[in-house]
């Protein structure tokens, strides 16, 4: 299996972590990594985005939600960008009322 990277870049001064297409068990370890990277000082906020990610397991979703909680105990935060293919997955499991949820990279960086 090809290793899968998250890229992580400054837009606006924002750290942005762009997901690919699936996240599961076997690429979220990566997603925790890049968050972590993307949270260190001088960023106090990370953009995720996933508006390209159509599949989003549990084992991601629970990076998610841990990088969030150690953002903010550093008082930081995590915000989320979801397309059409984790919006529900997101909604249903709850994550969208713990990070906030964005419909575009524009709206999460304002």
């Amino acid at each position: 299996m090809p290793e899968v990277s998250f890229p992580v870049e400054v837009v606006e001064g924002v750290a942005v972590v762009t997901t690919p297409e699936e996240i599961d068990i076997a690429n979220a370890a990566g997603l925790r990594a890049a968050l972590l990277e993307a949270a260190r000082p001088g960023h106090t906020m990370v953009v995720v985005d996933m508006s390209r990610t159509r599949f989003c397991d549990s084992a991601g979703l629970n990076a998610l939600v841990t990088s969030d909680r150690q953002a903010r105990a550093n008082g930081g935060e995590v915000r989320l960008v979801v397309g059409a293919g984790v919006a529900r997955v997101v909604a249903l499991t709850g994550v969208d009322r713990v990070v906030p949820v964005f419909a575009s990279l524009e709206d999460a960086l304002t």
